[in-house]
């Protein structure tokens, strides 16, 4: 894998503030791509004829490929999907393609990271993002505090998924993002699902998405974060600034869409174990029943040929696995029953009985 093509994928948009120390950052990589593609999309100030500029001091290949997107497609999500379908016509079969943001600081060990997770027998990893330091004092504190909850009863939900239906590929420590921010997949399975979903926002977790529901094995690798700004003035529509701006005005009614009450995930990760077992050829009786679906239809999808589609059909047809939504209001009241709730699955007479 330390000897494959390596290939990163920005798309841009208006950053001629910050294209500078993003390609640096990638520049000093201890093992630097091979190329990096920056896809500017409908850029109007001076990033082209700053990237250019720099090419000569670059240890990598520079790509600058200029678009004009009509208003529909003028978008992080289309600008990420056609940056990575450049890049997927450049690597050879056995390449790599990393993805980043162009406002994103990646650390000099991101690229050589990307690859030891690879290397370990995943498909795709997902990095972490977090908020440069200095702009996050910028933020008001009532946003950090909201993030922070937000944060934990996500990780809380994550730890149920692991505790009741396991994916060897991807232990502890992890984390549950999936963040364009900080990509790295095979080519091989960045072609199996045709590439990055053409949608305006949530491209990221869209293409994970895609990936895990054809049973790819991902990782969520806590060790691999980048650094991105806590702008409120985005430059593209869907991003983290508009939620940023929009929460400074007045907090959203609901928390992130992968929230749920915790009784909620703790059923859905302990169905979604058994139905693994059942696709796997494994008896498990009564498991229609809880699902609060016909025989026959469990018996459809679990004829699946992968795990991960057999599931999102299983989620959702069955009238028990419908997601609520939690509100913000919500959270502190919903951590502490996941807390109650973890410190009963952990409890040594539990794990005795498992």
């Amino acid at each position: 894998m330390n000897n494959s093509s390596v290939i990163v994928a920005v798309p841009v948009r208006d950053e001629a503030a910050r294209i500078g120390r993003c390609l640096s950052a990638l520049n000093q990589q201890m093992r630097p791509p091979d190329t990096v593609v920056l896809m500017l999309n409908n850029c109007t100030d001076e990033t082209e004829t700053i990237a250019r500029a720099m090419m000569p001091n670059l240890r990598f290949d520079l790509d600058v490929i200029s678009c004009d997107l009509p208003p529909a497609e003028a978008d992080a999500g289309h600008a990420r999907r056609l940056a990575m379908d450049v890049a997927a016509q450049r690597v050879e079969p056995s390449g790599v393609l990393l993805t980043t943001d162009a406002d994103a600081i990646v650390p000099p060990d991101w690229v050589i990271g990307n690859l030891y997770a690879l290397r370990s027998g995943v498909d795709i990893v997902c990095g972490q993002a977090v908020i440069d330091p200095l702009e996050a004092m910028t933020i008001p504190a009532h946003l950090h505090a909201d993030d922070a909850r937000e944060c934990r009863l996500l990780a809380l939900l994550d730890d149920f998924a692991w505790m009741l239906d396991p994916e060897p590929h991807d232990p502890p420590p992890r984390h549950p993002e999936a963040s364009g921010a900080s990509l790295a997949v095979s080519v091989e399975a960045f072609r199996r699902v045709g590439g990055i979903p053409a949608i305006a926002s949530g491209e990221d977790r869209a293409f994970v998405r895609a990936l895990w529901m054809i049973d790819a094995r991902v990782r969520h690798d806590p060790a691999i974060q980048v650094t991105v700004s806590g702008r409120i003035e985005g430059r593209a529509p869907g991003g983290m600034a508009d939620t940023i701006r929009r929460r400074i005005v007045r907090q959203d009614e609901f928390a992130d869409q992968m929230a749920e009450p915790a009784t909620d995930a703790y059923l859905r990760y302990s169905l979604r174990h058994r139905a693994r077992r059942a696709w796997r050829g494994l008896a498990e009786p009564g498991l229609a029943g809880d699902l609060a679906l016909p025989e026959a239809s469990v018996a459809i999808a679990l004829s699946d040929r992968y795990f991960g589609s057999a599931w999102a059909k299983l989620e959702a047809a069955s009238p028990a696995l419908q997601r609520r939504r939690i509100r913000f209001t919500e959270l502190p009241a919903e951590i502490a029953t996941a807390e109650r709730l973890w410190h009963l699955l952990t409890a040594p007479e539990t794990l005795a009985a498992d």
